[in-house]
C-alpha cells in the first residue's frame, strides 16, 4: 500500500470500527469468564488493538501525530470502558452474579496473629515479680562497662584468670588501657554502682535490690552455655545479715517459683566478691520424663568486705549477701527446656508453646 492521505484516513477507520466493537462486544461480556476472553481478544499482547497499532507504520509523517492522538483515544476508551465493566460485575451486575477477583492483589486477612511476649521476658517479669514480694526494688546499669566496675571493685585481682581477654569481650585493648571497657561479663556490676550512689547520695545502705538484664562471654555455644544470656542478680545490705538470711531468702525465692516441693542446695564455692561463697543448685526434671536431678542455677554468698569498702560502705557495721542466677537456666528448668540454643531460634512452633 502507498503511503498517503488514503493510508491514514484507512488508519484511522480502523481504529474506530475496532472501538465500535470492542465496546459493543464488551457489553455483551456477562460474566468474568467472557470479560477475560473480551480482555485477551481487544487488550492483549496478541489482540486486535495490538494489530490495528502495526499499521502506524503506513501512515504518512504529515499524519502521524493525528493517528496516535486517534490511537491513544481508542486504547484509554477500551481500557476504561474494561475497568468499569469489571466493577459493575465485581458489586453484582453481572448476569451470574460473579465477582472479578484479581489475584495480584494482597490477600484479605479475617484475623490478624497476635503477638506476645517472649519467653524470656515472660520469665523475666515473672522473677521480678516474685522478689519484689520479698521486698527486692529493680536497679538497672550499662552494659558496656569498665574493667573498675566489672572486676576491680568486686575483688578480682589483675592476675585473675577471669579476666583475660579470651574470656571477655573488650572493647578496649586490655593491655594499653587502664580502664578498658567491655560487655558486662556479669551484672553484679550493677550491685557496685547501687551500692556506690546509695553511698554518695546518703539514701543506703540498707539496701535490697535486684538487677536482671543480659551478659557477655565468649563460651562455647550448646545445649547449656551461649555468649549472651541473662543474669538476675540479687543484693542486700544490712546490718546483722547472715548466710541463713542468704538460705531462707533463696528458698522462699525456690517455693514462690517452683512451688512448695521445691528442693534445693548450697555448695561450697569461691568467687573473689563473696566470702562464703557457694553454688546454688535445685533439683530440676529439664525433659518430660526424666528423673530429676540437681541443676545448677547460679552462685552466692556473702559480700566480701573488700568490696564493701570498695564502695564506700564500712564492713564493721554493715553486712550483705548477694546472688546470682542465670535466667535462661530458670526458665529451662520451669517450663522443662532441654536446650537453651532454642530460646534464641525463633522458631514460631516453639515460641507459640508459652
Amino acid at each position: 500500500m502507498t503511503n498517503g492521505p488514503d493510508t491514514a484516513s484507512h488508519f484511522l477507520a480502523t481504529l474506530d470500527a475496532l472501538q465500535a466493537d470492542g465496546l459493543a462486544e464488551l457489553d455483551a461480556a456477562g460474566d468474568a469468564n467472557a470479560l477475560e476472553a473480551w480482555r485477551v481478544a481487544f487488550l492483549g499482547s496478541k489482540g486486535r488493538l495490538k494489530a490495528a497499532m502495526a499499521g502506524m507504520k503506513d501512515v504518512p509523517k504529515e499524519g502521524k501525530p493525528a493517528a496516535g492522538q486517534k490511537a491513544n483515544a481508542v486504547k484509554t476508551a477500551l481500557e476504561g470502558a474494561f475497568e468499569t465493566k469489571v466493577g459493575a460485575l465485581a458489586g453484582g451486575g453481572g448476569a451470574s452474579g460473579g465477582a472479578i477477583v484479581d489475584l495480584t492483589e494482597p490477600g484479605l486477612h479475617t484475623a490478624s496473629a497476635l503477638g506476645r511476649r517472649h519467653i524470656l521476658m515472660q520469665v523475666r517479669e515473672e522473677l521480678v515479680e516474685v522478689c519484689a514480694r520479698l521486698g527486692f526494688a529493680v536497679a538497672h546499669g550499662p552494659e558496656l562497662e569498665d574493667d573498675e566496675h566489672n572486676f576491680v571493685k568486686l575483688n578480682i585481682p589483675a592476675d585473675h584468670p577471669a579476666r583475660d581477654p579470651i574470656d571477655n569481650f573488650y572493647v578496649d585493648d586490655p593491655a594499653k588501657s587502664e580502664r578498658p571497657r567491655m560487655l558486662r561479663s556479669q551484672t553484679s556490676t550493677v550491685q557496685i554502682r547501687t551500692m556506690e550512689r546509695a553511698v554518695k547520695e546518703g539514701w543506703g545502705p540498707p539496701l535490697k535490690v535486684i538487677s536482671p538484664g543480659r551478659v557477655y562471654r565468649p563460651d562455647t555455644v550448646d545445649a547449656t552455655h551461649s555468649f549472651m544470656f541473662h543474669q538476675l542478680e540479687g543484693l542486700y545490705i544490712d546490718e546483722g545479715v547472715s548466710m541463713v538470711d542468704l538460705k531462707t531468702t533463696l528458698l522462699q525465692f525456690a517455693e514462690a517459683y517452683f512451688g512448695s516441693g521445691a528442693q534445693i542446695r548450697l555448695r561450697p564455692s569461691f568467687f573473689p566478691f563473696t566470702e562464703p561463697s557457694a553454688e546454688f543448685d535445685m533439683m530440676i526434671a529439664l525433659r518430660p520424663g526424666d528423673e530429676p536431678d540437681w541443676i545448677e542455677l547460679g552462685g552466692c554468698g556473702m559480700v566480701d568486705p573488700n568490696v564493701l569498702e570498695a564502695c564506700g560502705i564500712d564492713p564493721e557495721r554493715w553486712s550483705g549477701f548477694a546472688w546470682g542466677f542465670g535466667i535462661e537456666r530458670l526458665a529451662m528448668g520451669k517450663y522443662g527446656i532441654p536446650d537453651i540454643r532454642m530460646l534464641f531460634e525463633n522458631d514460631l512452633r516453639f515460641l507459640k508453646q508459652f
